[in-house]
């Protein structure tokens, strides 16, 4: 049985991540931070489901200004969770929410760097440094406020948002990814401030987990060891975003690795809860089983039920569960590394509570979550946050209706523009909100439409698509 990495412990308001603490769930809240009553009511909502953290997206000052009236407002109830702010593209914005929060969360892709425009940029290892030298500005002074304060960071990394300078200098790589977070680790370091948190998410699972394993074998290199949050961004709503999440985040949670963890879902935020409780509640029966399916069969653990091993190029999963989404689960987690890491191709999947025919499909999706094989079109759409700019659940149901035919399709659907374009180039076709009532639309990474009205977006959508299939 694998044992957990050692960690760091980062302290958040009255919680502490990492050491020997139990790993933290949390979710999202996707009201608007301006709206104190609504956001209120909906961190109840997650924090009575039992999420230990609740975070806000916090767009500028007057949202982050607002966190102290929904703080205070909550603690008033008798609810002392830790809140979080979530900042993009103004540093600013970060050292007013580091008075009011009890944790910040900063994209190092957007912090300093402006928004990713896809652009090559060409430099000099001094200009580069000098690159550095501008996020260290900007830097410093917040991490004294949060050192005033007591205010915790998480350093965010999404595959989705990388600079245009990292891209240009590393490409779209896991050692790209993991150095736009080493930059800003090794600055906290050197001033000294040690509640940190890092994550580093995509929407891709093999990329998300690939990316988790080479930052933790960096910070090794570097003796350090903050505590690590696990997500597998924009995965989706419903049986899919369930089984892509447990799939990455299964996948690392199995091998020791994991502080605090949000289940990512296109749905109401107290939804993300339960699923991610359930997966640290698997982690034991997942992790025996992901060690004991490289073993010869006669090894396996004598009486033991349940069981997989690989045989050619198939992993044979023998499980159980007492109902049919615990099984999706615990099914994905265990399975998870071995279809990342290519250690089986194909899956066969038995149950005695479950038909054959349940199981063929949940395989089918579990490698498809693991992007081995494509069976059905692929949606990458976003949990939606204070920055959505449409009803993202009911968009989401109109592209699933009119598109779930097209096998192998990728559609991502998105909110807003923070990771919107990112995220889908690894899509065929992307839907981005733009502004208030305004989309744009997207083939790979290149908009090509901008601005639609919402009310006539899905069906631009759809002709775009039929256009191109036509043309094939």
């Amino acid at each position: 049985m694998s044992t957990r990495r050692i960690s760091s412990v980062a302290h958040v308001g009255n919680i502490a991540i990492g050491g020997d603490n139990p790993i933290r769930i949390q979710s999202m809240a996707t009201t608007d931070t301006n709206d104190t009553e609504g956001s209120v009511a909906q961190a109840k909502r997650i924090i009575d489901a039992g999420g230990e953290i609740v975070r806000f997206t916090t767009q500028g000052t007057r949202e982050a200004e607002n966190m102290k009236n929904i703080s205070a407002r909550l603690k008033a109830d008798g609810y002392n969770q830790p809140l979080v702010a979530d900042v993009h593209f103004t540093a600013h914005t970060a050292d007013v929410a580091a008075q009011y929060c009890e944790k910040v969360r900063i994209n190092p892709g957007n912090y300093v760097d402006p928004g990713r425009t896809f652009k090559h940029l060409e430099y000099t290892d001094e200009e580069y440094a000098e690159e550095l030298k501008k996020i260290e500005a900007k830097l410093v002074p917040f991490i004294n406020i949060c050192k005033e304060h007591h205010t915790a960071v998480r350093i965010g990394v999404n595959h989705g948002s990388l600079s245009d300078r990292i891209m240009s200098r590393y490409g779209d790589t896991p050692e790209g990814i993991v150095e736009s977070c080493m930059e800003f680790l090794r600055i906290f370091r050197r001033e000294n401030f040690n509640d940190v948190v890092i994550s580093i998410k995509a929407s891709n699972t093999v990329v998300m987990v690939t990316t988790v394993r080479l930052l933790v074998k960096t910070m090794d290199k570097e003796d350090m060891h903050y505590p690590l949050h696990l997500g597998v961004t924009e995965a989706g709503e419903g049986e899919d975003g369930r089984i892509k999440s447990a799939v990455g985040i299964g996948a690392l949670l199995t091998e020791g690795i994991g502080d605090t963890i949000r289940v990512s879902l296109s749905e109401e935020p107290e939804c993300e809860i339960p699923v991610a409780r359930k997966l640290v509640d698997l982690i034991p029966e997942c992790t025996r089983l992901r060690q004991e399916a490289s073993l010869p069969q006669p090894l396996q653990k004598e009486g033991s039920q349940e069981r997989m091993y690989i045989e050619g190029d198939t992993l044979y999963m023998y499980i159980d569960a007492p109902d049919y989404e615990t099984l999706q689960l615990k099914a994905a987690m265990a399975a998870g590394a071995l279809l990342i890491d290519r250690k089986a191709m194909n899956l066969k999947i038995h149950s005695t509570h479950y038909s054959p025919l349940l199981l063929e499909g949940l395989g089918e999706a579990l490698l498809q979550a693991a992007r081995i094989k494509f069976t059905k079109t692929e949606y990458i759409s976003c949990p939606g946050c204070g920055r959505t700019l449409y009803n993202l659940q009911e968009t989401i149901a109109k592209i699933k209706a009119a598109t779930s035919h097209l096998v192998g399709l990728k559609i991502g659907i998105m909110g807003c523009i923070v990771n919107g374009p990112g995220e889908m180039a690894d899509a065929d076709y992307g839907y981005v909100g733009a502004g208030r009532g305004k989309i744009s639309l997207y083939k790979q990474k290149v908009c090509v439409e901008k601005n639609i009205p919402e009310e006539e977006a899905v069906d631009k959508l759809l002709e775009l698509i039929n256009s191109d299939r036509a043309k094939k």
